[in-house]
């Protein structure tokens, strides 16, 4: 992801209208070959370690993306945030609700740093369309939200076991922690914060090959479907969140489908160009309607409206609002859509805490009780 984001800054004159300029002066990886592709190919690093606190020590740098395995989150984002450089870290910010705690509280003691989690997919055209929709108030009354995001990398019973795989290095939330933010930053976003969930969560693949060849156990969760009850009164609907490793097909499909009485709009990165949308009016038919997506996101871009987009231009995008917003402030940034936030994540934790309570019990868990039973513990 290190390499997207530098190309990404290699990319910022496809961006007609900024003020912003992101310069790429440092890396740091504990594999000399991997830091080496950012010296030979990045012309503006100047410092190339394998010591993050070299980075943390140069004055001259303001902000660090870092991705690392989850259990390093909550120590190298804790000292980040620390040295007050502001950051841009990927999901789920932290290995459990402990370790996002501590990643908080270190948060809250620098309120000046800003701090913002990696959520490229919102940024894709149909997905941005959907929101201004929802902000529009379009939809009449929700019926029901489906969010997801899905991989089919896992489908190989012969792939070699990774760290995804381990939970004292990915956390016992598995394929939640990996994909969970993307499937409800936009939920969350437009206040769709749930109450309660069962869940129902899949080892499906249960041993895969180490690099000796030996057998060796699968401990992290596949699949996991959420069924979720958001709001209260007339306000409440069902939302069905999943993530999943192993979705036949689906290389890397993000979704969002959302039904109201009034409106629906359906929108996949498998079809990334297609919006599917369906007013609906009491004399009227019910009949979807399916357009071609302009190439129109947060930010203009140099790009035609007529031309595809694609996973490197949401990257841009997301990495063009965390500087935005950097610079501006987030009340003056050119357009609304900001980054993934720390309270966003904590939320995301907060869920898969009481998936796994839910999936232990067999039943359904309010999220307060959860959240309760994790900070007693």
């Amino acid at each position: 992801m290190g390499k997207e984001f530098a190309s990404a800054v290699g990319r910022w004159c496809h961006l007609a209208q900024t003020d912003v300029d992101p310069v790429i002066t440092a890396v740091c990886d504990p594999n000399p070959q991997a830091a080496a592709w950012f010296a030979d190919r990045v012309p503006t690093v100047k410092t190339v370690t394998a010591n993050y606190h070299d980075l943390l020590n140069d004055g001259s740098i303001d902000a660090i993306y870092c991705a690392v395995p989850h259990n390093l989150h909550a120590k190298l984002y804790g000292d980040i945030i620390a040295a007050g450089k502001h950051l841009l870290g990927e999901k789920p910010f932290g290995i459990d609700q402990a370790a996002n705690a501590r990643i908080n509280e270190v948060i809250a003691n620098h309120p000046d740093v800003l701090v913002r989690c990696s959520s490229e997919i919102p940024y894709y055209p149909g997905a941005f369309q959907i929101m201004k929709w929802i902000r529009e108030g379009r939809f009449g009354k929700v019926i029901e939200v489906e969010a997801g995001f899905w991989h089919s990398s896992d489908l190989d019973p012969k792939k070699a076991i990774n760290w995804k795989r381990m939970i004292d290095i990915n956390g016992e939330y598995g394929c939640m922690g990996d994909l969970g933010m993307h499937a409800m930053h936009v939920p969350l976003r437009m206040g769709w914060k749930p109450r309660n969930v069962r869940a129902l969560l899949s080892n499906i693949i249960r041993e895969r090959p180490a690099a000796d060849g030996k057998m060796v156990p699968c401990e992290t969760w596949d699949n996991a479907t959420l069924a979720c009850e958001v709001g209260s009164g007339d306000q409440e609907f069902p939302m069905v969140v999943s993530t999943k490793r192993i979705a036949p097909g689906n290389a890397n499909t993000w979704f969002l489908n959302v039904y109201g009485t009034e409106f629906s709009a359906k929108f996949s990165t498998q079809f990334p160009k297609q919006l599917f949308s369906m007013p609906y009016a009491s004399t009227g038919s019910q009949a979807w309607h399916v357009q071609d997506v302009p190439h129109v996101s947060a930010y203009p871009v140099i790009t035609g409206g007529i031309f595809e987009f694609g996973f490197s231009d949401s990257i841009l995008q997301m990495w063009a609002a965390f500087c935005d917003e950097l610079v501006h402030g987030r009340e003056n940034m050119k357009q609304p859509f900001y980054c993934a936030t720390p309270e966003e994540a904590k939320e995301t934790h907060n869920l898969f805490t009481a998936a796994l309570k839910s999936q232990k019990e067999g039943s359904t868990v309010e999220l307060s009780r959860a959240s309760d039973s994790q900070t007693a513990g």
